[in-house]
């Protein structure tokens, strides 16, 4: 039963991440596989807060939120003036050098990371228990997903779409599009970050193999399958995504090989989806 909660607490993270891609990826059109290491932002800086300087969970969100908006502000700025493959290019940049960061930097621990990191607590009270925990993650992939929600049936999303069909049209319309561009780049990677300080307190340990390139083609993947362009589709995406390669584990296989299995799995599920349903799960309407 403990099992099941971690697999569906690890489901709600996911949600949150994959919704917040997708406002980068379906509805502005920025191909960014630099998500994982905007969670890990987020997961060291409410980790470092905790352990090292004595703050409660709670007061560590806002911090980290913060944090991450200015560095993905200062990045997004320069970064967003290219298109096309070249912003892919850069795409890749940012995420080795953020991750190189926290794998060299002192107050990061390097590469042995951090243990023992507390559980979230509220007003004093601590979430400690996998089921407790399971209330937490929903609560907080709820709150994201309504305000992503929100955010893209609103104008701002509609002027987003916009950009990711016509750039040079929506411009002349006398819209900003780096204004907009650089503002769903912002609001994804601080979704992200939250999603990376709620990681790091529930599984209580973080180190940088936790936000490679691997994990940000994998938050990639959930987004594409689960439908580019549609909140709904991040939602019934990643349950199945999440819940389905788990049956390996039943099989009596061994870990040596159902870690490369599941990568098969996924970059199957990529070339059937691009060949076959190209729009995912659920199509944008």
């Amino acid at each position: 039963m403990e099992y099941v909660l971690f697999i569906l607490i690890n489901i709600n993270m996911y949600i949150v991440l994959a919704v917040s891609l997708n406002l980068i990826m379906g509805y502005a059109g920025l191909i960014s596989v630099s998500h994982a290491a905007f969670m890990g932002i987020g997961a060291y800086v409410t980790t470092i807060l905790m352990v090292q300087f004595g703050w409660s969970f709670l007061l560590t969100l806002p911090a980290a939120l913060l944090f991450a908006a200015v560095i993905s502000a200062i990045i997004a700025v320069p970064s967003l003036r290219v298109k096309g493959d070249h912003y892919i290019v850069m795409s890749f940049g940012i995420q080795f050098i953020l991750t190189s960061l926290l794998n060299n930097l002192n107050i990061t621990n390097r590469a042995m990371g951090f243990a023992g990191i507390p559980k979230p607590s509220f007003f004093g009270f601590a979430f400690e228990s996998n089921f407790a925990l399971l209330f937490v993650s929903l609560g907080f992939m709820l709150v994201c997903v309504l305000f992503a929600a929100r955010l893209a049936h609103a104008p701002f999303g509609l002027i987003l779409k916009a950009i990711r069909e016509d750039e040079n049209a929506t411009e002349s319309l006398g819209k900003n599009v780096v204004f907009y561009k650089v503002a769903v780049f912002v609001i994804g990677c601080s979704l992200a970050a939250l999603t990376g300080s709620f990681f790091a307190s529930i599984v209580s340990f973080i180190d940088p193999f936790s936000f490679t390139l691997d994990e940000s083609i994998f938050i990639s993947t959930l987004a594409i399958i689960g439908g580019s362009g549609t909140i709904r589709g991040s939602i019934v995406g990643v349950p199945l995504l999440i819940a389905f390669p788990e049956i390996l584990r039943f099989m009596q296989v061994p870990t040596t090989v159902a870690g490369p299995l599941r990568l098969i799995f996924y970059g199957l599920l990529i070339i059937l989806f691009m060949r076959f349903r190209p729009q995912g799960i659920i199509k944008e309407y």
